[in-house]
């Protein structure tokens, strides 16, 4: 048996109404079969009836394991549906990928920050609501030597950005799990702590799944082949340099010199489409893979310059940059997003695909709707898609995982 893939999506205000009219077009697309995997995307329109939503879908659709979370804008096929309700639902029949659905918590404990709620190698997964010892993450280890950790393994994660910091997560990850490729989004229905609703069934869940606080998703491992797509939307400026004086955030000297007077000679020597770029937002990309001998677009994990300090000459980036590392200016518009998003998906190929796309994109950037969801379609279509719009995306750069900002981030199912 080979995997099988359909996406539904309803427009209509009636979260019922639109649960059947979703749920019917994944049921028709699958020729009734009971999928291994549904995923839920929800417009922040439907957030007090999402629990029921998801257990609507799981009984309609007859899915094996459920996951979802709440938007405020919605991915669905060619299109992105930024304002008014919406419902996308991705399913997938995967008869031979192992799929293990997880609920993680964060928690501060005496010893040190703590994950809870990573699968269990040795038996089956502990929930985190079980009495007894839980299996945890401690400041240097995500689970020991537990959980899957092939290369061939993806992690689909939904996350609450109040309450689950993605960043220390995917850090520690990235450290236990090396060849764990992680992808997803952090939900963006809410402007504060426990806005957002997330859900979780597996086989044998009880209750709804659904919860306000922490992270849920699914470790694929085997049978299908997921490749992962991260376009940035930032192109470098001026030449790399090596940071030679600094301390966590700031960034005193660049090559020598002090960084600020490094970013106003990039500024001097930039066209005059790229200083009026500047003008808009400087941004800083940080070289993922020193061994390289030439850096690209691609080659960075990019986060924004925060601000400057005259008197020092000292410039603020939203990292953590350490003495030796190879940086480089970088300016973000709608051009350079566009040509990002092509380039990367030009000679792909795939059989369906899972969207999270930044909510500071869409027409905010583009200035027209359904940019990202109509090149996919464009270039790789038809085919069955879903997302929703993120309050960051998570993605692998350099074969390392990291949380981004105004980034598309794609799983493409091969």
């Amino acid at each position: 048996m080979t995997a099988r893939f359909a996406s539904g999506v309803s427009q209509h205000p009636t979260a019922s109404v639109a649960t059947g009219e979703a749920a019917g077009q994944v049921i028709e697309a699958l020729d009734a079969a009971a999928p291994d995997l549904v995923v839920i995307f929800a417009s922040v329109h439907h957030t007090d009836a999402f629990a029921d939503i998801v257990a609507s879908v799981r009984e309609l659709v007859g899915a094996r394991i459920v996951i979802g979370a709440t938007a405020n804008g919605i991915v669905a096929d060619a299109r992105e549906i930024e304002d008014g309700p919406a419902l996308s639902l991705f399913a997938a029949a995967l008869p031979t990928t192992h799929l293990d659905p997880i609920h993680l918590q964060h928690f501060q404990a005496p010893d040190g920050s703590t994950f809870v709620g990573w699968p269990d190698e040795t038996g089956p997964r502990r929930r985190v609501d079980e009495t007894g010892p839980r299996r945890r993450v401690d400041e240097n280890e995500v689970a020991g030597d537990a959980g899957p950790s092939a290369p061939t393994s993806t992690l689909l994660l939904l996350a609450d950005p109040f309450s689950f910091p993605a960043d220390a997560f995917l850090a520690r990850l990235n450290v236990s799990h090396p060849g764990l490729a992680v992808i997803g989004g952090l939900a963006s229905a809410a402007r504060g702590p426990g806005g957002n609703r997330l859900a979780v069934l597996g086989p044998d869940s009880d209750g709804s799944g659904v919860v306000t606080g922490g992270a849920v998703g699914v470790v694929l491992t085997g049978g299908v082949e997921i490749a992962t797509v991260v376009s940035q939307g930032c192109r470098p400026v001026g030449r790399p340099l090596a940071v030679t004086k600094g301390e966590r955030q700031w960034i005193v000297e660049l090559a020598g010199r002090p960084a600020l007077e490094r970013l106003q000679e990039v500024v001097a020597d930039a066209s005059d489409d790229e200083r009026e770029l500047f003008r808009g937002g400087v941004h800083m990309g940080r070289v993922v893979d020193e061994h390289k001998l030439d850096f690209e677009r691609g080659d960075f994990l990019v986060r924004t310059v925060l601000g400057a300090d005259q008197s020092t000459g000292a410039v603020a980036v939203g990292d953590v940059v350490e003495i030796g590392q190879t940086v480089q200016f970088h300016v973000r518009d709608a051009a350079s997003a566009d040509d990002d998003l092509r380039t990367l998906l030009e000679g792909c190929h795939a059989r369906a695909a899972l969207v999270f796309t930044c909510n500071g994109r869409g027409r905010h950037l583009f200035g027209a709707p359904d940019h990202d969801a109509g090149m996919i379609d464009d270039l790789l279509g038809p085919l069955p898609v879903a997302g929703f719009f993120c309050a960051g995306e998570l993605g692998p750069i350099g074969g390392r995982n990291f949380l981004h900002g105004f980034t598309a981030s794609i799983a493409l199912f091969r």
